[in-house]
């Protein structure tokens, strides 16, 4: 398999992290990606020119995380990362959901944070910090279980994110019983061995 990839990308992160659950992460040839030059590799695999994008064995590429993470999780045996059971099913999905919003939010945060400032710039990251805030006390209201499963691990992938990229706006004082829980959840393996880098 090959996944055109980024070690800053907290989608990215989601992936290599369920691949690394699943133990299939030394089946994967990375594949170092910077979407926004459209290089044609990913543009024929994915006309998005978006990562992560997984190409399998057989040739099928996928994106984006949501459906490569499903399909790892339909490789192995063993625990499911989607659980089959509803009531789990449903709630993992919903935190999967969260999660990839808030990485979406502050992606286009931090992409806007880049370039010169106006005032609907101004005001489209004001929203995205908004919709991140509001997301952090939902689940500090309603805090994640300790089962690793696609819900739990998109959630620890959004909160690690902005960890890396907004380091200078603490959000663990306003949540600290979802601190406590995004301490403990770090330290499996599969989130230990993604934190997020800069490219080298």
């Amino acid at each position: 398999m090959k996944l055109f990839h980024s070690y800053a990308s907290p989608f990215v992160r989601k992936v290599m992290a369920c691949a690394i659950a699943r133990d299939l992460h030394e089946r994967i040839e990375l594949i170092p990606t910077v979407p926004a030059n459209s290089p044609p590799a990913l543009l024929a695999a994915n006309p998005l020119s978006r990562i992560p994008c997984l190409v399998t064995e057989d040739g099928l590429a996928l994106f984006d995380s949501p459906v490569i993470c499903e399909y790892l999780d339909s490789r192995e045996e063993g625990i499911p990362l989607f659980p089959r059971a509803a009531a789990a099913r449903w709630i993992a999905l919903k935190q999967q959901a969260l999660a990839d919003g808030m990485m979406d939010a502050a992606v286009a945060r931090r992409q806007e944070g880049l370039r010169p400032q106006e005032a609907a710039r101004t005001a489209l990251m004001a929203r995205n910090r908004a919709v991140i805030d509001r997301s952090i006390a939902a689940l500090e209201a309603d805090l994640p279980h300790d089962v690793i499963d696609i819900g739990t691990i998109a959630i620890a992938c959004a909160l690690g994110y902005l960890d890396f990229r907004f380091a200078g706006e603490p959000w663990r004082p306003a949540a600290p019983k979802l601190a406590a829980w995004f301490a403990a959840f770090a330290k499996h393996p599969c989130m230990a061995r993604t934190e997020p880098r800069e490219n080298a």
